[in-house]
């Protein structure tokens, strides 16, 4: 089943689509073995417009929301995972902008990610990943400028991306209200980059270290207001998280669509396996809980897209079930694959090692459970006090 997507989102859909089955799906396994950064792939999706979806049309953007955005997503997923984290995580790192940056701040640096600057989000650090308010990444006021010092660590898009927004501490005492935002731009003095990493998954996609020694930036590039940090990462995770579960939703298609085809294919016993009972129920739990997870997914960006204040609670939701679904279809699909499944020829043992990802980044699925829980408590009370 598809979403009712209007004519506008149809068309951003059906381009993706394209893009990613006549340019991404042939190198996927390519890009995946040599653990190369898709730079051809990206170049097509700049001349195609893809990068200004997100950016508002006054800095020339398209001005669609995060509905189109993870159109795109989920499209580039269902041909390879580490191409769509690459370009959502490039929507991940300029939301700080868009949400909280200045006047002065979108006019410099939006229109250059709408032409296709890859821009990159840093929290992480060694001791701080799901816990935020842990950063030891610090900044110091220095006359007109702030000078940061700090190691931040499994940056996506580290070192590729020309643009990021980084997260440090300017007052320690405040704990995690002592932190604030930045915008650092690649090539800054000070400014340098660890290793690329070597992961189970994902591999095409760039994730390195990024090392501030004595970093000076401008005051200017404060984004919003010192010790406004925390909430601009809170906040940015929020609008970023049904990214992932587009990746997911993008990669649970992926394996029903190679299930599918090889189970009408695979012969055991004298007979095609897909008239076996047993594959025919992987399948069917498979297409099943893929669905539900995009139809949450396209509820929670819909009412993102509303003009909603409030949507911790939902974003948690889709990022959660879809990425548990991923999980487990990919499981499955390996199992459908049988021993070829877990052989590196066949393609549904890198789906399962890039599925695994969406459950750990941008908050650990128990962290996401933990913000739901939360809200759960807040709305009964809040509800509480009114009936009162």
């Amino acid at each position: 089943m598809e979403p009712a997507f209007n004519e506008e989102q149809m068309m951003i859909r059906d381009l993706a689509r394209r893009i990613a089955e006549e340019k991404v799906r042939p190198e996927a396994a390519r890009l995946d073995e040599e653990e190369e950064f898709p730079y051809e792939i990206l170049e097509v999706l700049k001349q195609s417009d893809l990068f200004a979806v997100p950016v508002p049309e006054q800095y020339g953007g398209l001005g669609m929301g995060v509905t189109e955005t993870c159109i795109v997503v989920e499209e580039l997923a269902r041909a390879c995972a580490a191409v769509a984290v690459t370009y959502a995580a490039g929507f991940l790192g300029s939301i700080p902008l868009v949400m909280f940056g200045s006047e002065e701040q979108k006019a410099r640096y939006l229109p250059r990610i709408a032409r296709g600057d890859l821009c990159a989000f840093a929290l992480t650090e060694a001791d701080a990943g799901s816990d935020a308010a842990g950063i030891r990444t610090h900044a110091t006021k220095d006359g007109d400028f702030y000078v940061l010092n700090g190691t931040k660590q499994w940056i996506t898009n580290g070192g590729e991306a020309p643009i990021y927004t980084v997260v440090a501490v300017t007052d320690r005492s405040r704990g995690a209200r002592g932190a604030s935002t930045f915008i650092v731009e690649r090539g800054t003095p000070g400014f340098t980059f660890g290793k690329k990493e070597k992961k189970m998954g994902i591999r095409a996609s760039a994730t390195r270290e990024l090392v501030f020694q004595d970093c000076r930036i401008p005051k200017e590039n404060l984004l919003g207001r010192e010790g406004h940090g925390y909430l601009i990462t809170l906040k940015t995770l929020d609008r970023a998280r049904p990214g992932v579960a587009a990746q997911a939703v993008g990669i649970c298609e992926n394996a029903i669509d190679l299930c599918v085809e090889y189970a009408r294919t695979r012969r055991q016993f004298g007979q095609v396996i897909s008239s076996f009972q047993a594959v025919q129920h992987l399948l069917a739990d498979m297409a099943t809980q893929t669905e539900a997870a995009k139809a949450l997914l396209y509820q929670t960006t819909r009412h993102i897209d509303s003009g909603a204040q409030e949507y911790s609670k939902e974003a948690a939701m889709c990022k959660l079930f879809a990425s548990d679904v991923a999980m487990k279809v990919t499981t499955d699909a390996v199992q459908v694959f049988g021993g070829y499944g877990y052989m590196r020829d066949y393609p549904v043992e890198k789906l399962m090692r890039d599925a695994k990802i969406t459950q750990i980044y941008e908050g650990t699925n128990q962290i996401q459970r933990n913000v739901i829980g939360g809200a759960l408590v807040k709305e009964s009370a809040r509800k509480g006090k009114r009936g009162q």
